[in-house]
């Protein structure tokens, strides 16, 4: 799907002290490894599984779900996906991934997006949908940490170039980052210091 605008961005708009409120909430909570689909039984990743994960991705995450976090962010996707031109159908949003970037870590070149919708029958609010829109939200100052640039991959198709682009919009602490989740984009790895992020995924029925 080529596209007009690849995301959309709101710098410094989730106020510090609120930025400070969903860390501070975040540390308290048990965290545990980050995974991607790879890993078939998130409660028991085998040996061979987090080895080939950690040439994905390294880091930590803690799964939050408050109504007062949606309240704030919510807002913001519809704007942006008002104002960029998607207009994309979307009905729900997945718990907020919580993500803790320690030195040396990344996540590599990804799509948020599966192949197929999800299957769950016994959960209607995702069952037959995909997700559409993902949001990144900078929690920490960006003198806190070195490295860990947000970056997107522009290319339109596979079997082009890669064209990535460093998303300087994402580093003021609070600015938001909403784009389609069928984008490719990736986290370089923290050179020094402590990155710390909060990452939605929106969803909604299969595009027609």
């Amino acid at each position: 799907m080529n596209l007009q605008n690849y995301y959309y961005y709101f710098k410094s708009a989730i106020p510090s002290k609120i930025c400070d409120e969903i860390i501070k909430f975040g540390l308290e909570q048990k965290s545990q490894i980050a995974l991607t689909g790879i890993v078939k039984d998130d409660d028991n990743p085998t040996e061979e599984e987090i080895k080939e994960l950690s040439s994905l991705r390294k880091s930590d995450v803690v799964w939050m779900d408050g109504a007062w976090i949606y309240k704030e962010i919510h807002p913001y996707i519809e704007t942006a996906n008002a104002e960029a031109g998607w207009n994309f159908d979307w009905d729900f949003s997945e718990a907020c991934q919580f993500t803790i970037y320690e030195k040396n870590q990344y996540y590599g070149w990804h799509y948020d997006s599966a192949p197929e919708p999800y299957d769950d029958p016994n959960n209607l609010n995702i069952h037959g949908k995909i997700r559409k829109l993902s949001v990144t939200i900078s929690l920490s100052d960006e003198s806190d940490y070195e490295g860990g640039d947000f970056e997107f991959d522009f290319r339109n198709n596979d079997g082009e170039k890669n064209q990535s682009s460093v998303c300087k919009e994402i580093r003021p602490k609070g600015s938001i980052v909403v784009f389609p989740s069928f984008v490719r984009h990736r986290v370089k790895p923290v050179t020094s210091g402590t990155r710390y992020s909060l990452v939605i995924w929106n969803l909604g029925k299969p595009f027609r």
